[in-house]
Order: structure tokens, then C-alpha cells, then sequence
């Protein structure tokens, strides 16, 4: 077993095209755990191996490896920078102690950048920034840590300043060992110690003193003795600057460019030392679901097993991989218990990811990143741990779907596409499924268009069922304005017993009630036997609709007149009487269309309020209210369903992919004249 204190446990996050997985890639390579050095472009990376990554050249999945470094364990997870993926990055924060957050030197700090930064402060990460492709035209080291100062809400402090820039960029100086090392190129990842280039003394004498005085602000101690002193040892630089990583006080930053692999050694020894171990953090704590009292899971070997299950892959072959993040105690054997299922779990194997593989594993301690294959009852969220020590830890909120299609398979291939679906959503919790009784349409939601498309493509790569997406019909209704009296006579004579139901009804609008049936028939003109008959005709007509074929509501019907036959009258005579008089009176009574309008919370940056009304009111919807909130202006309005189905591009259009929404049903209101035209024709012509 691992000492815990020689234990890392770091997310790899950062905006889309920062470089993540290049750095990952490069880190595992120069610690030895991957013999090729693979590359995004190429699709030969070791993490972004699935076929839909190889093709977008996107993170999609957070991907988990590790290596030993200098005697330390460290695990990573890569993860997504695409906002369609954001939930995998909100997960692997949840259950990690630090992160790596990557910021490209050419696009420097950008929209996505900005939630990134937010989501390390959500959760006070540790963090450390590492600026990459720093070898590329434009590449502007000194620009985008001004604009990291300045924009996001961590304290960053250089610790390895570039030597050179763009394609000569050729090394660093480490500004904590006051040293210069410069690149040993053939893209092995090593340096070599040089002398301090001369051009570069004065910017290396005043970076280190903005570094001590960074520190030291974070520790008395050392703030008397830098006061006293003039300046901090390197001994003492380390210790401190370790300590405030940890408390979350200051964010190091260091530089590279791993395509060509120049350099990682140097980031292996940061995240060795200033980054913190599982003991390092405060522990993660929980509730005891039989007292509801507070749990301490201490990162120690000898603890009792407590683990957090924060991702769930399904795989046509092994079936359903289970992983999990252990916080304190150490997992062997063969069962451990899932205290959300109240049930005891049997496993037959404990995992290490690696990429693409799984080295087999006989025991875990904290900080480790395991994975099980084939639980039965084990979801996405749930605490693991002995029965003896039962804890329940806080589960991440996945952020709500945004964009919604309706989905369809191809004819005998439905039950197939939505069994797939079914297991898609114990992998995604970004996705849901759902079933409009309306329409009939089987809706799935997502954070994005992309996010759906991609969903089908994994479906049809791993299920072999095509998934096609479709704009949801929107449920529109029926209703009526006025009242109106009708008469619904049915009369058939064609040798034999014939068929006759007649009745007079009236309409009249309840808004809010849906349907309401009155009898008022008085000396039994209509024998009681056929008045449910009636009934059942008017819900079936209100059910088919009458302007535009959609379902009527808020009607209330009495029943007061009509007359039947001795013999001819029948049940399913008064019926389609029923059913007559509901179409001949409906129009009378002023039928209008229904449409549902949305509720909608828009949180975008100052900038782009003026463009969000005025767009909202440009989609009919009525802006209710303004408000500021923790992360930008609120924007509270109204909105028909019609108009915002394919929202979510549009705000990402418009906001640069800065601004955020939540929506939920709110009402329904009447149509517009002139768009009730156009709706009735479209659906006149689609029948």
C-alpha cells in the first residue's frame, strides 16, 4: 500500500484547445507510464482513444491514468473542455484534491475559461495553472497571466518563467531554486541546469520577489522573517508555497509546450511538491444515515472504507464499469456496501484505468481512482462503505439539460434504441428521457446539440441502433373563448335495426378546470343508460381536436336536451351524437389556439444584457424582471416553447459561450391570429 501522504489526486481541467490532453500525454510519456508519445490531431493519443474523440478531436468522456513519479502516485483525470461535456469536468472536481488547470497562451483567458475558474472556486480546489503551447505564433506568456490575475478568482503566483518565447521558447528558470534550466529537447522531457540568461537577471530578480512576497503574505512566520531578512529560503519558499496551494491561497503557475514534450519533468517535480495529498486536505465528511450525525472519513490506510461512486461507463462487453474515488480506509476482497441501495455488493475485481486498459489491482487506499465492472444496483452518486461504519456523502447537483429533440429509431429497432438509451443515462446524468402524451414523442434532453449527436453516435457504435433526432412537436391545445349551443343528431336506416342518438349540449370556457360534464336532461328525453355514452363521444372529439387536430381543454359541456328511439338508440349511437354536437358547437363557441409558455432564468455578462432582451422580445416573450447575481446580470422572462427550441446554440452564439439558462414549463396562452393561420394550414397540409 501507497503511503497516503505520496499520493496525488488532480483533475486536468481547462477550456476546449487548451492543450489538456497533450500535457496528460506528455507527463505520462516523461514518467515512463506510456512508451509513444501520441497526439490529439493524429487520433493516436492514449486518452482520447474513443472514436468519436479521435474524430471531433475533442475530450468527450473524462478519461483516468496515473504514474509514479520520484516515488509519488499520482492519479489523473482529463477532462472535457467543451460546454457540452461540463458535467464530467463538475464530477471529477467533486472527487479530486487538486486540479491542473490548463490555459492556452495563444487564446489565454476566454469565455469557457472563466467557468473553469469558477468551478475550481466552487469547490476550493488547489490548483495549479500550467500555460501551455508556448512554443506557437502569438504566444504571449506575459499577456495571459496578467489577464489571469486580473479575471479569474485565484492568486497567481510564477513559479517557472519562460526562457525565450514562441519558437525560440528553449527553457525555464525556476524561480523557487533560482536556477535556469534549459530544454534537453528530443522530446524526452528533461532539462538541463544552465546559468541565468543575462537579458533575462532583472526579470528573474523582481518575479522572485513578487513570488516571496506572495507566499510569505500567507504565513506570519514567514512574513516576519522576509521583513527581517529581505528575502525567504528556498527550503522555506517550498513549505510555504505548498501550505498555500493546499489552503487555497495561492495558484502557482508554471509553463509548456507539450507537443514537443519540452520541459514536463519540471511540472512532474511541481505537482510533487506543491500539490497537496489526500492528508494534505481536509477530509471529506458525511452524515450517518441511522443518527443523521456528522462523519469524519479520515484519509488514513486504517480507516473504515469509504468510497464515492462519481462515473458509471457502459460497455456492450464487460457490461456496466462502476468508478469510484476512496477517501479514507483500504478496499480488498470482494464486497463492500452501497449504503443509498441499503445492499451489500459483490465484485469480482478491483481496476486501475489507464487509458484505454485496466491493470488489475488486490487493494486500494485513499486517493485512488478504482473501477468495478457489473454491479447490480450501484449508481452514479452513491456512498460505499462497510456496514459497520455506514456514511453517506454529498453528491455533486448535475447542471439541468438545456435542449431537447424528439428521437425515433428506425421501424422495428425502437424497443432496441430506447433499452440503449435506458443504460446511456446511468453514464450521462446530463441526459434525460422523457415521454410527451401528447405528441407521443419520446423526448431526450441534453446540454447541447453536439452533446445529442454525440450520444447517437456512441449509441449506434456500441448498441448498433441508429438514433435520429427531430425538432419536438410542440404540444399546442384547443380551447374556446365564448359559449355555444349545439345539436349532435345521429340517424342510420339501412335494413334492420337502424342507429339513432340525438342531443343538445352547450359549451362553455373554465379556464384552468380542463373538462367538466354536466347532466341536466329532466324526464328522461335521453335514458340514463346513454348519457355516458355522451360523454365519452365529447372527450374523444375534444381529444382529436377540432381547429388544428390538438387535444381541447377548459371546456365545460352540459348535457340538457335531446331524444331517442326505442329500439334504434344505442350506446355507440349516442356516442357519435356526442361527438357531433362537440364539433358543431366548438367553432360556434370560439375555439382559439393554446400554446405552453416557458419560464426562463438567462445569466449572461453585463455586456450582452441589451442583446438578450432585446432578442427574447424578438421570440415574443415578455422580459419579467432584471436582477445581478453571483455570476452576472439574471434575466427573468417568459417565452412560448415555439421559439426557444434551439435557444441553447443561440445564447452560445451570442454570449461567446459565457451565458447560461434554466427553463421550466410556466402556462399556457392563447396563440397570436395571424400565427394560429399558420399553424392550422401547416397542419391541414401535413395531414
Amino acid at each position: 500500500m501507497q503511503d497516503t501522504a505520496m499520493v496525488r489526486n488532480i483533475a486536468v481541467i481547462g477550456h476546449g484547445n487548451s492543450g489538456k490532453t497533450s500535457l496528460v500525454e506528455a507527463m505520462l510519456y516523461t514518467a515512463g507510464k506510456i512508451n509513444r508519445l501520441g497526439k490529439v490531431d493524429e487520433g493516436n493519443s492514449s486518452l482520447d482513444y474513443d472514436e468519436e474523440e479521435i474524430k471531433r478531436k475533442i475530450t468527450i468522456s473524462s478519461s483516468f491514468s496515473n504514474y509514479s513519479w520520484k516515488k509519488n502516485e499520482v492519479y489523473l483525470i482529463d477532462t472535457p473542455g467543451d460546454d457540452s461535456f461540463f458535467n464530467e469536468t463538475i464530477s471529477a472536481a467533486h472527487v479530486c484534491d487538486a486540479a491542473l488547470f490548463v490555459i492556452g497562451a495563444v487564446l489565454g483567458v476566454k469565455g469557457q475559461t472563466y467557468k473553469f475558474g469558477d468551478l475550481i472556486a466552487e469547490n476550493n480546489l488547489p490548483s495549479m495553472i500550467v500555460i501551455t503551447k508556448m512554443d506557437r505564433e502569438r504566444a504571449d506568456f506575459h499577456k495571459t497571466f496578467d489577464q489571469i490575475k486580473e479575471s479569474l478568482p485565484v492568486t497567481p503566483a510564477i513559479v517557472h518563467l519562460p526562457i525565450g518565447k514562441e519558437e525560440s521558447f528553449s527553457g525555464v528558470v525556476d524561480l523557487i531554486a533560482n536556477k535556469a534550466y534549459e530544454f534537453e529537447g528530443g522530446g524526452k522531457g528533461g532539462v538541463k541546469e544552465i546559468d541565468i540568461p543575462s537579458d533575462l537577471e532583472d526579470e528573474v530578480a523582481t518575479a522572485r520577489e513578487s513570488l516571496m512576497e506572495s507566499i510569505a503574505e500567507t504565513d506570519e512566520e514567514l512574513i516576519e522573517k522576509f521583513l527581517e531578512d529581505g528575502e525567504l529560503s528556498e527550503e522555506d519558499l517550498t513549505a510555504g508555497l505548498k501550505k498555500a496551494v493546499t489552503e487555497g491561497e495561492v495558484t502557482p503557475v508554471s509553463v509548456a509546450c507539450a507537443i514537443q514534450n519540452n520541459g514536463t519533468s519540471v511540472i512532474l517535480d511541481a505537482v510533487n511538491s506543491f500539490m497537496p495529498s489526500p492528508a494534505d486536505v481536509s477530509p471529506r465528511r458525511g452524515v450517518n444515515p441511522n443518527n443523521e450525525e456528522e462523519v469524519v472519513c479520515q484519509p488514513s490506510a486504517d480507516a473504515p472504507f469509504t468510497g464515492f461512486v462519481f462515473k458509471t461507463m457502459a460497455d456492450p462487453y464487460a457490461g456496466r464499469l462502476t468508478l469510484f474515488r476512496v477517501f479514507s480506509g483500504t478496499l480488498s476482497g470482494e464486497s463492500f456496501y452501497n449504503v443509498n441501495k441499503k445492499t451489500a455488493e459483490r465484485f469480482g475485481s478491483l481496476f486501475i484505468i489507464e487509458g484505454k486498459e485496466q491493470r488489475q489491482v488486490s487493494s486500494v487506499g485513499p486517493g485512488a481512482i478504482v473501477a468495478v465492472a457489473k454491479l447490480k444496483e450501484t449508481t452514479t452518486g452513491d456512498t460505499l462503505c462497510t456496514q459497520d461504519n455506514p456514511v453517506v456523502l454529498e453528491a455533486p447537483e448535475p447542471l439541468s439539460p438545456v435542449i431537447t429533440y424528439a428521437v425515433s429509431g428506425q421501424k422495428g429497432d425502437e424497443e432496441k434504441l430506447f433499452s440503449s438509451l435506458s443504460r446511456m443515462l446511468d453514464e450521462d446524468l446530463s441526459l434525460k428521457m422523457s415521454r410527451e402524451q401528447q405528441t407521443g414523442e419520446t423526448l431526450v434532453s441534453g446540454m447541447s446539440q453536439v452533446h445529442l449527436e454525440v450520444v447517437g453516435s456512441i449509441i449506434k457504435r456500441k448498441f448498433g441502433v441508429e438514433m435520429e433526432l427531430n425538432l419536438p412537436k410542440i404540444p399546442y391545445m384547443e380551447t374556446i373563448k365564448g359559449t355555444a349551443k349545439a345539436q349532435g343528431r345521429h340517424k342510420k336506416q339501412s335494413g334492420g335495426r337502424g342507429q339513432f342518438g340525438d342531443c343538445w349540449i352547450e359549451l362553455s370556457p373554465i379556464p384552468g378546470e380542463k373538462f367538466e360534464f354536466v347532466d341536466k336532461i329532466v324526464g328522461g328525453v335521453i335514458p340514463q343508460q346513454y348519457r355516458p355514452a355522451v360523454e365519452k363521444g365529447i372527450q374523444e372529439a375534444m381529444q382529436r381536436g377540432v381547429l388544428a387536430g390538438y387535444p381541447v381543454t377548459d371546456v365545460k359541456v352540459v348535457l340538457y336536451d335531446g331524444s331517442y328511439h326505442t329500439v334504434d338508440s344505442s350506446e355507440m349511437a349516442f356516442k357519435i351524437a356526442g361527438s357531433l354536437a362537440f364539433k358543431q358547437a366548438a367553432p360556434a363557441a370560439g375555439l382559439v389556439l393554446l400554446e405552453p409558455i416557458m419560464e426562463m432564468v438567462v445569466t449572461v455578462g453585463k455586456d450582452s444584457v441589451g442583446d438578450i432582451m432585446g432578442d427574447l422580445n424578438s421570440r415574443r416573450g415578455r422580459v419579467q424582471g432584471m436582477d445581478s447575481g453571483p455570476k452576472g446580470e439574471v434575466v427573468t422572462a417568459q417565452v412560448p416553447m415555439s421559439e426557444i427550441q434551439t435557444y441553447a446554440n443561440d445564447l452560445t452564439s451570442m454570449t461567446g459561450g459565457l451565458g447560461s439558462f434554466i427553463l421550466k414549463f410556466s402556462h399556457y396562452e392563447e396563440v397570436p391570429a395571424q400565427i394560429t393561420e399558420k399553424i392550422v394550414a401547416k397542419r391541414a397540409a401535413d395531414k
